[in-house]
């Protein structure tokens, strides 16, 4: 009987490195070219900062003035870097849960390089003054077809492979990715729709366009992340998802309240009283979903602290997950109808809450992800955990900064706001303090982020080191933990059953 045991995990190790082959090239440059736009968002993020406090700097060149380039920083952080990272995510996870190889990497591939060039076209378009002046959605309207299409062309297959999938249990991870997967197409093609082909009323075209970011965020990068931290958690330590039925809860809760989120930005438009106080509603009940799986994956997590303290793909999750729940009450203080809500909604707060969101949850966990799913790939190691280190603390210091800045700067200039009889200017001059912080934090940020880029690029190439344990922080008692170790894909399921 151990025999035949025996005989069976290693075929199991066997398939599953054969998945991990299929799916090399696609995933690598995913999150390589992801790396290489979010360290060309952080540049272009570094100059739009320190326009706010120093507008005379780079003035000679009408291509970075602050109205192109901070759209540039925005849309490059979002699509060039976001997106290919859960491209990446959503690839190579839904391959292992639904044990699936790969059959169509070159399309994949093929897809990727089309998802660049709209994006590299729709940042220059930005850049040369093509903008469409639509937040989120600013790339020039024949950029939008391109993605779409390639979209659809890197997604499906993820589609296929959990339709043919063994008869079993639909692990929750794949509850997330598959949502995310098929609400994106949903709020793009709409808003793209009703903005490009069928536009209307300019003040209807803001509130779409603000529906359209809250929709991004709570209905695409939000489950992308939390798919993955259910996967990850119980992956790493050993131990299943505490709570099966919260984790549905979570789910539903967030597929039920978010839709209903985004119209709060358009308090006090010529439109029906109830729709921004309904946003609003929508916006502050997020704490639902986000505290439901916040504490059933670190519940998780924490029953085995020494494995957290030591792995980088759990250090980054964790991470991301203590964002998630700092997003969570951003959105209920930010949004208070008759008290903040006013003072944050054409201020720095709204940008503060947005980089919460990109940044200090999805971007962590997809950096949990990548120290997890790039040694699989490449059958090599990280090269340095000394590198690891920098990335984490430089990226935690950076975003705790950024975050509390921009949040409560837009505070202190929506207070100048209110303040109508004084000029404009002074207005301005509340937030330059907290931009001059904005501006450091940034370049610590980009800091970690060169090397994180060179690091996942040696791992590409093959030049990583041949091990057979995990890159670890700091040594756990002369072994690895189990859970990185011995890479069991069901208990990665965020089942409750699965052990």
């Amino acid at each position: 009987m151990s025999t035949e045991n025996s005989n069976n995990s290693t075929q199991a190790v066997r398939f599953r490195a054969e998945i991990d082959r299929s799916l090399r090239h696609p995933v690598m440059f995913f999150m390589t070219s992801g790396a290489a736009w979010l360290a060309v968002s952080l540049i272009l993020g570094i100059i739009s900062s320190a326009k706010l406090h120093a507008p005379g700097f780079l003035d000679g060149c009408a291509w970075l003035t602050y109205g192109r380039v901070q759209v540039a920083h925005v849309n490059t952080l979002i699509y060039g870097w976001g997106f290919q990272a859960a491209f990446g995510v959503i690839v190579w996870m839904m391959s292992r849960l639904s044990r699936q190889t790969c059959k169509a990497a070159g399309l994949i591939l093929t897809a990727g390089h089309l998802w660049n060039f709209g994006v590299t076209v729709g940042t220059l378009g930005i850049l040369f003054g093509f903008s469409t002046g639509m937040p989120w959605l600013e790339f020039p309207s024949f950029a939008w077809p391109v993605l779409l299409l390639s979209y659809f062309a890197i997604v499906i297959w993820s589609v296929i492979q959990f339709k043919v999938r063994p008869e079993g249990h639909v692990f929750i991870s794949q509850w997330y990715l598959l949502a995310a997967i098929i609400w994106f197409p949903w709020i793009y093609l709409t808003a793209n729709l009703l903005l490009h082909v069928f536009p209307g009323n300019p003040v209807m075209a803001y509130g779409i366009c603000a529906w359209y970011k809250s929709s991004l965020i709570f209905l695409f990068f939000t489950p992308v992340a939390l798919g993955t931290a259910f996967y990850l958690t119980p992956k790493v330590t050993g131990r299943p998802i505490k709570s099966y039925s919260l984790a549905k809860l979570g789910f539903w809760s967030l597929a039920i309240i978010m839709p209903w989120a985004g119209m709060q930005k358009l308090a006090g438009a010529p439109i029906p009283y109830f729709i921004p106080y309904l946003g609003a509603a929508a916006t502050i009940l997020f704490f639902v979903p986000a505290f439901t799986a916040a504490i059933n994956i670190l519940r998780t997590a924490f029953a085995d602290m020494e494995t957290v303290n030591n792995s980088p793909t759990l250090r980054f999750s964790i991470a991301g997950v203590f964002g998630l729940i700092v997003m969570a009450f951003a959105a209920v203080f930010l949004n208070l109808p008759n008290s903040t809500l006013p003072l944050t909604q054409f201020s720095l707060s709204g940008y503060g809450f947005e980089i919460l969101a990109l940044y200090a949850f999805f971007s962590f966990v997809m950096f949990g992800a990548i120290y997890f799913i790039v040694p699989r790939v490449t059958s090599r190691e990280w090269l340095s955990s000394r590198l690891i280190k920098m990335h984490f603390f430089f990226s935690l210091y950076g975003i705790v900064t950024i975050a509390i800045m921009a949040i409560f700067g837009g505070l202190m200039q929506g207070h100048g706001q209110e303040k109508w009889e004084q000029p404009w200017i002074e207005v301005s001059l509340f937030a330059r303090p907290y931009a001059w912080m904005t501006t450091i934090a940034w370049c610590f940020i980009l800091f970690s982020n060169i090397f994180f880029f060179l690091h996942l690029t040696f791992m590409w190439l093959r030049l990583g080191r041949r091990s057979t344990h995990p890159t670890l922080l700091a040594s756990v008692h002369g072994h690895s933990p189990h859970g990185e170790e011995g890479d069991i894909d069901n208990v990665g399921s965020g089942t409750a059953s699965a052990h």
